[in-house]
C-alpha cells in the first residue's frame, strides 16, 4: 500500500477565531442572518463586556468574516450599527463517498449549497481508483463554481495548494475553501482518519483516507462516517438542538447517527452508530458484516423481494430497540430507499415504534419523521465536519489533518 504523509497547507485556511468568546460572536452573527445583530445584543447573548465585543467585531470585519448590515434604533442615544456574517467570505467542501455514488457540495459560511457534483463509484475497485475519483471531482466542483458564485477567469491557487483547481485565499467570490469533509460506510477510525473494515469491502481496512486527499488535494481534510455526517448536520440546523434523535440511513446499507443531549456521538472508537449489524434474528440469514440476522441484512434482503413493508416493519424493530436502549426523543429516517418510498416508511417505523412505546408505559411519543434535506444531507453534513470548529462546535468533529483544529477545542489557541 502506498505511504502518505499529509503536506497540506495551512495557508488556505479559514481565519481561525483564537478562542471561544470569538467563536461565540461568529456562531451569532451566523444566527442573526441577513437582519444581523448588534454589538450590543452580543454582549448581552455571551456574557462579554462591550469592549471584548468590539475588539472580537473589529477584528472579524478586517478578516472579512463580519460586515455592517445596518442601523437599528435604540431606545436612546444614537442608532445602533447591526452587524452580519459574510457567507462567502469562506467555503467547505463536502464529499459523499457511497458504495456506488459520489456527491460532492460546495457550501458558503451559512451551510447554502453554491455548487454541487454527482458522479457513480465504485467501492470495490479499491482505495487508490476511489481516491483519484474523489480528488477529481473535487477539483471539478470547485473550478465549475468559479461562475456560480459569481467570479469570472480561472482560479488562483495558493502556494503549495494541489493545482490551479483548488482554491486557496481569494478562491470562489470572497473567500476560499477551508477544507474537505469526507463522509462514507463505516467502520472506521474518525480521530485518524483511517478506515476499518468497510461492510462488503474488507480491502479497506487500514487505508489512511484523510491523509491520502490532504496529500493529493493540499487542503485540509475530515473523515467521518456518512452517518454521524448527517446527524451533525442535522443537529447543527436545529434538529432537536438540545435534545436526544438518531437518524436512520438506508440505502446500500444501514446504520444510525446519534446526537445525545445536544451532541454528536460516536463513541470512544468511533464505533457507535453501528445499527445496521444488531441481531434481530439468531441464525438468520448471513450478513456481509460475518454474522447472521443482521437487520441490514434483513432489511436490504427484503428491500430486493420488493416488500418494502417488510423492509418498514424490521427497520421500525431495530429503531424500537434503540428508543428503548437510549430513550431518546425523536427518530429521523434518510438515504435513497426511504426516500423512494417516504411515507410508508415514516409510516410503517413509526407504527412499530410506537407500539413499542406504549408497552413500555412510555407517556410521551417518540415522533419518527423524514429527515430534512433529501439526499444531499450526508454530504452537506460532512461540510458541517469542516465549517462546525468555526463557530465554537469543535467539541462536535473531532481531528482533521491540514491545519485548524485536531482533536477538539478552536484552532487558535488563546483566548479570544
Amino acid at each position: 500500500m502506498k505511504s502518505y504523509v499529509n503536506r497540506a497547507n495551512p495557508g488556505v485556511n479559514l481565519p481561525a477565531p483564537r478562542g471561544h468568546n470569538a467563536a461565540l460572536v461568529l456562531d451569532l452573527l451566523r444566527g442573526a442572518g441577513e437582519a444581523g445583530i448588534s454589538r450590543l445584543e452580543l454582549a448581552e447573548r455571551t456574557g462579554l463586556t462591550p469592549q471584548a465585543v468590539s475588539k472580537i467585531t473589529a477584528r472579524l470585519r478586517a478578516e472579512g468574516l463580519a460586515a455592517e448590515a445596518g442601523r437599528r434604533a435604540s431606545t436612546g442615544g444614537k442608532p445602533r450599527t447591526v452587524l452580519r456574517l459574510v457567507p462567502e467570505a469562506g467555503h467547505a467542501v463536502g464529499l459523499h463517498l457511497d458504495r456506488d455514488e459520489l456527491t460532492a457540495v460546495l457550501v458558503d459560511l451559512t451551510g447554502t449549497v453554491v455548487a454541487e457534483r454527482h458522479a457513480p463509484l465504485a467501492f470495490g475497485t479499491g482505495a487508490e481508483a476511489v481516491v483519484e475519483a474523489a480528488v477529481g471531482e473535487v477539483r471539478g466542483l470547485l473550478a465549475g463554481a468559479v461562475t456560480t458564485v459569481g467570479r469570472a477567469g480561472p482560479p488562483e491557487a495558493a502556494p503549495g495548494v494541489g493545482g490551479p483547481d483548488v482554491y486557496g485565499p481569494g478562491g470562489p467570490g470572497v473567500g476560499g475553501v477551508s477544507g474537505v469533509g469526507v463522509a462514507l460506510p463505516g467502520p472506521l477510525d474518525h480521530v485518524g482518519g483511517v478506515l476499518r473494515r468497510v461492510t462488503g469491502f474488507p480491502g479497506w481496512d487500514g487505508f489512511p483516507l484523510r491523509d491520502a486527499l490532504a496529500e493529493r488535494l493540499g487542503l485540509p481534510v475530515v473523515v467521518d462516517k456518512d452517518t454521524n455526517a448527517a446527524a451533525l448536520g442535522l443537529a447543527l440546523a436545529g434538529a432537536d438542538a438540545a435534545g436526544s434523535f438518531a437518524y436512520l440511513h438506508l440505502g446500500t446499507g444501514l446504520g444510525a447517527g446519534l446526537v445525545l443531549g445536544g451532541a454528536l456521538h460516536r463513541g470512544a472508537r468511533t464505533g457507535a452508530g453501528e445499527f445496521g449489524h444488531q441481531v434481530l434474528q439468531l441464525d438468520g440469514p448471513p450478513c456481509e458484516c460475518g454474522d447472521r440476522g443482521c437487520v441490514e441484512a434483513l432489511c436490504l434482503a427484503a428491500v430486493a423481494r420488493g416488500e418494502l413493508d417488510e423492509a418498514a416493519r424490521v427497520l421500525g424493530t431495530a429503531a424500537g430497540n434503540l428508543v428503548g436502549l437510549l430513550d431518546i426523543d425523536r427518530v429521523l429516517l434518510g438515504g435513497r430507499t426511504v426516500f423512494a418510498a417516504d411515507e410508508l416508511f415514516v409510516r410503517g417505523v413509526g407504527a412499530v415504534v410506537a407500539e413499542r412505546v406504549r408497552r413500555s408505559g412510555g407517556a410521551t411519543e417518540v415522533p419518527v419523521a423524514l429527515a430534512p434535506g433529501g439526499e444531499r444531507a450526508v454530504a452537506e453534513g460532512a461540510a458541517q465536519l469542516v465549517l462546525a470548529p468555526l463557530f465554537g462546535r469543535a467539541s462536535a468533529v473531532g481531528a482533521y489533518v491540514g491545519g485548524g483544529v485536531v482533536g477538539g477545542g478552536p484552532a487558535g489557541g488563546a483566548p479570544g
